[in-house]
């Protein structure tokens, strides 16, 4: 249902004289035979969009990675993806396994306060494990797809050093909350023009 929508948006801005890229993003894969059966559905579902309409539909479709084992297996997700955006929250989340709520509780203040964490995993990028999955997920869905586009969706993505992290890994957009958007643009742009130095993102 979701699909047909965004194909029939298509069509309706094609008709208008528009030039719409929409694209259609698979939540939670954890293997890629489940990107490709979605995958699979999707294409049926835009030709017969197409068919019915006489406007040809396509729409990249690519996939979340949220999943450790999305992050090792992205080599042969990528075969399947044509492009990878990470859901850092929910990484975290599956990594650690813990939640954004279980943050709050009182557990994770006595983990402060022992030194286990310096800060929240979900305000800034866990650089050891999080941020390795994500090097891994980018290095080999890069080789399977040199042309894989790969981005990052979330809290992190408005996060000064996350951002300097992110650019680092090689992704090539950040995406956050509206009100983050304006330290996350001025972040990208001093990752850009400085390398990668995060001893200079403040």
């Amino acid at each position: 249902m979701q699909v047909r929508a965004i194909a029939e948006a298509v069509v309706e801005r094609v008709r208008a004289g528009g030039s719409p890229h929409a694209e259609i993003m698979v939540p939670l894969v954890g293997a890629v035979e489940e990107l490709r059966l979605a995958r699979e559905e999707v294409e049926r579902v835009l030709a017969r969009v197409g068919e019915e309409t006489g406007v040809p539909v396509r729409c990249p479709v690519g996939t979340m990675i949220e999943l450790p084992r999305a992050a090792l297996t992205a080599g042969r997700i990528a075969e399947e993806a044509e492009f990878f955006s990470f859901g850092t929250n929910d990484l975290t989340q599956t990594a650690w396994g813990f939640s954004r709520d279980d943050v709050e509780a009182a557990f994770f203040s006595a983990y402060l306060d022992k030194g286990v964490f310096t800060a929240s995993p979900f305000e800034t990028i866990d650089r050891d494990g999080v941020g390795r999955l994500v090097r891994i997920a980018v290095d080999e869905g890069r080789a399977a797809r040199p042309d894989l586009t790969v981005g990052v969706c979330g809290e992190h993505g408005g996060d000064p050093e996350a951002v300097h992290f992110f650019h680092a890994a090689g992704l090539d957009y950040v995406s956050c909350s509206p009100f983050r958007v304006p330290v996350a643009r001025l972040e990208a742009g001093r990752a850009t023009l400085a390398g990668t130095d995060v001893s200079d993102s403040r």
